[in-house]
């Protein structure tokens, strides 16, 4: 039986996030830090990105927009610096928000660039905002994010800045571990001569995804 790879990579692409349910803060995860010492927050820092599917969609939508390695790394470069100053500033210094409200807003940067990817402002007759800045703003937002989640967790007050900076570097790890499928299977679709009808199918999916994600958040909220 000839199997239809295209078909295969769009499944792939569109419900391998789906298995970031486990992205909510746990009793397990908890019970880990409080035996595990700092480097604990190394590990629940890592597991937290790769089961981060709204983090994720928005990452594949950056990646998907971009071609060379040059310009991801750019991209993905200005989006960790953004994610960074929220999360280990606001953690530190103790600011907070309700946590559905901000994945709400995460879920609106996924929508964004679903849209823009689709060329959404073009058709409006506007500018798109500067690509990088925004990167940058969302990743600050992203970043929040995570620092509701980690300023959820009983943190204590020995060596709160190394516990911190150790979750902030599981982070990193984790994001590099998942971009590197992400980025393999959109540079091995960019070669299938339907490249435009995938492209369009999974910006799409960003798209409904941000809204369900959105809408999911606020009836939380």
């Amino acid at each position: 039986m000839k199997v239809n790879l295209k078909k295969v990579l769009l499944f792939i692409f569109l419900f391998i996030p789906f298995l970031g349910f486990a992205h909510d803060v746990t009793s397990a995860d908890q019970e880990l830090l409080k035996t595990g010492g700092i480097f604990a927050y190394l590990r629940v820092g890592a597991t937290h990105m790769l089961t981060g599917y709204d983090h994720l969609l928005f990452l594949a939508g950056v990646v998907f927009y971009l071609k060379g390695f040059k310009d991801i790394l750019k991209f993905i470069t200005a989006f960790t610096i953004g994610h960074c100053i929220t999360l280990i500033g606001a953690t530190y210094l103790g600011i907070t928000a309700n946590e559905h409200l901000v994945d709400g807003v995460i879920a609106l940067s996924i929508l964004y660039k679903g849209f823009e990817n689709l060329g959404g402002f073009k058709k409006l007759g506007i500018n798109a905002p500067n690509l990088l800045i925004m990167v940058v703003i969302f990743g600050l937002i992203h970043g929040f994010g995570l620092s509701t989640k980690l300023q959820s967790f009983e943190n204590g007050s020995n060596d709160f800045l190394a516990k911190i900076l150790c979750f902030n570097l599981g982070v990193e790890i984790g994001q590099i571990l998942a971009l590197i499928p992400i980025v393999f299977i959109i540079t091995y679709s960019r070669k299938l001569t339907d490249f435009p009808a995938f492209y369009k199918a999974v910006n799409w999916y960003l798209m409904i995804a941000g809204v369900g994600l959105f809408a999911y958040q606020m009836y939380l909220f």
